[in-house]
């Protein structure tokens, strides 16, 4: 039975989808490492299915998870069910023929051209319902790059175009090519740079939808990371600036103040920073491949956040607090260009 979340309309070009997604990366490994601890198959397949039950049929992804792999993993999920799910995928890690990340960017116009093509045949599918951009290319004038994605929206191998982690003039520019339906970034409790640079702002003015990824902070905005050894050895998040040091413990008390209004509220700090989102106008779309997780995350739609609350989380952490950077150095330089 078809749960009937609530729909949305994302960006003004005529998508709509359900008021939260499904991130689907954490569902296979990257280059080998498992990306918040161990995946499995059928777990992540199962998750997907029930997600559908439940009104979820707006999955993330993108051909650098794996490289390759995720996408594989969904075309499993949803097969004989294609048009059941709203699926995006990004491209623009360059991937070679031997299906190995090289380290570079790739927006041009033959690298988009052999990208969908693999990701069709990836996902087993004739068209993706949003493509994106994942990281800006800035050897390839965005102009380029947004001209060959309309291309592909020409031929209906694309239904909607959008960009990931880029600035206010990159979208100005590319919206002017061709209209945006969505722009990813980061954006959660913990991570309001996009707002604090102006670019939500710029979003609205030109009927651009935000969604937003990593809406519980990596996981953090749960609780149960308290101590830098919560994390295992090989989970990724140790070397992030936000969870390492004096930052790490100034988040966790944050948390905890987050977790005591959740729990007044009798709902979790992870349905609280969920519903957060979805009340400032934004399509989160937390990760998660288990069935539990997914039922919590998609009970927090039915979360209804008045004024008092809002504000009460803006007293707790106001925009513009220190919360720490949320990629290394190198990796902060391919963010909001």
């Amino acid at each position: 039975m078809m749960n009937n979340m609530k729909q949305v309309k994302l960006g003004s070009q005529g998508l709509v989808v359900p008021t939260i997604g499904l991130g689907c990366m954490g569902m296979t490994t990257i280059r080998g490492r498992d990306t918040y601890g161990k995946a499995n198959e059928q777990e992540a397949i199962a998750t997907i299915h029930r997600s559908l039950e439940l009104g979820g049929n707006f999955l993330d992804t993108s051909d650098l998870y794996g490289p390759l792999l995720n996408e594989r993993l969904i075309a499993k999920a949803i097969k004989g069910d294609r048009e059941k799910y709203i699926i995006a995928s990004k491209f623009g890690f360059e991937i070679n023929d031997d299906e190995q990340l090289t380290g570079k960017i790739n927006g041009s116009k033959s690298y988009i051209k052999k990208a969908i093509e693999r990701s069709l045949k990836n996902l087993d599918t004739d068209y993706v319902d949003l493509y994106y951009l994942h990281r800006l290319d800035t050897n390839t004038p965005i102009e380029e790059t947004v001209g060959a994605m309309a291309e592909l929206v020409k031929e209906g191998k694309v239904k909607y175009i959008g960009l990931s982690e880029v600035g206010s003039e990159t979208i100005r520019k590319a919206h002017a090519i061709h209209p945006l339906t969505a722009v990813q970034t980061e954006y959660s409790l913990f991570e309001r740079q996009v707002e604090e640079l102006g670019i939500i702002d710029t979003l609205n003015e030109l009927g651009i939808s935000l969604v937003a990824y990593s809406p519980l902070g990596r996981g953090f905005l749960s609780g149960e990371i308290q101590k830098p050894d919560d994390f295992t050895d090989d989970d990724f998040r140790k070397y992030l600036p936000k969870y390492q040091g004096e930052q790490f413990s100034k988040n966790v008390a944050l948390v905890n103040e987050i977790r005591k209004m959740a729990a007044e509220k009798n709902i979790t700090s992870v349905q609280l920073a969920i519903a957060w989102v979805i009340a400032k106008g934004h399509v989160p779309i937390p990760g998660t491949k288990r069935v539990k997780y997914v039922e919590q995350n998609i009970a927090a739609t039915n979360v209804v956040l008045t004024a008092d609350d809002l504000n009460r989380l803006e007293v707790i952490i106001p925009l513009g607090t220190e919360t720490g950077a949320r990629y290394d150095e190198a990796g902060m330089k391919t963010v909001n260009l």
